[in-house]
């Protein structure tokens, strides 16, 4: 059973005509992406903005339509994956490389489902690197900077050249190992000039939805496990 799929096609039952949604990226939010064409075609009636061109572009082939925020004012529901989820709902996103546009996805969304398989929950965030999108000039700097506040900073490469996210930026992968506060590290990473954004998206999600290896799926709300 792929742990990924189930946790998606869990989350996809929240989806009602007449929405618009939030296509997050990444592997888990690929099967998502994937169930709603699914839906869509059986009749469901949505339109959706999406977090990467990657994932636009997934959705323009299965037939989901796509709308700008010119079109919009603001999103029912957003799917996405992360790559750490804590018992409060306080994640880490951004491995994939898209998380601005992912913040901002989120950020105009009136729900935020996150959906994970099992090995993403943590007691404490910190141990996968915290990425931080930063502009590419005097991007040496800013790292200097991520590193005075007690972390190891790694430019993210592709193929021995800086890798660029959708809105043409470096992202920086910020070794922590263990996220004492991370209220007051994303204000500090926030602050230094140059940083667009980091992944900790504090206080966002709504519903964290777990595929399990066994088949089973968990989920959490701000309340504990809902199911």
């Amino acid at each position: 059973m792929d742990r990924k799929r189930i946790a998606a096609e869990r989350a996809a039952r929240y989806l009602r005509d007449g929405m618009v949604v939030g296509l997050g990226t990444g592997s888990t939010a690929y099967w998502a992406i994937r169930e709603i064409g699914r839906l869509v075609r059986d009749g469901l009636s949505i339109r959706a903005i999406a977090t990467s061109k990657q994932s636009e572009a997934h959705a323009r082939r299965l037939g989901i339509p796509i709308v700008s925020f010119a079109e919009i004012d603001t999103i029912d529901l957003t799917i996405d994956g992360a790559d750490e989820v804590d018992a409060d709902l306080q994640v880490i996103k951004g491995g994939g490389g898209a998380l601005l546009r992912e913040k901002i996805v989120a950020g105009a969304s009136k729900e935020l489902i996150i959906i994970v398989d099992d090995e993403k929950p943590v007691e404490q965030l910190g141990k996968f690197p915290l990425p931080v999108e930063v502009v590419p000039f005097g991007f040496e700097l800013a790292v200097r900077r991520l590193q005075e506040l007690g972390c190891k900073p790694v430019l993210r490469l592709h193929e021995e050249i800086p890798f660029l996210t959708d809105n043409g930026n470096y992202t920086v992968d910020c070794h922590f190992g263990r996220i004492e506060h991370p209220i007051e590290l994303h204000t500090a990473i926030n602050r230094i000039v140059g940083v667009v954004d980091n992944g900790l998206f504090l206080n966002m999600a709504n519903r964290v939805i777990i595929g399990c290896s066994d088949g089973a799926v968990k989920e959490w709300d701000k309340h504990g496990d809902a199911v």
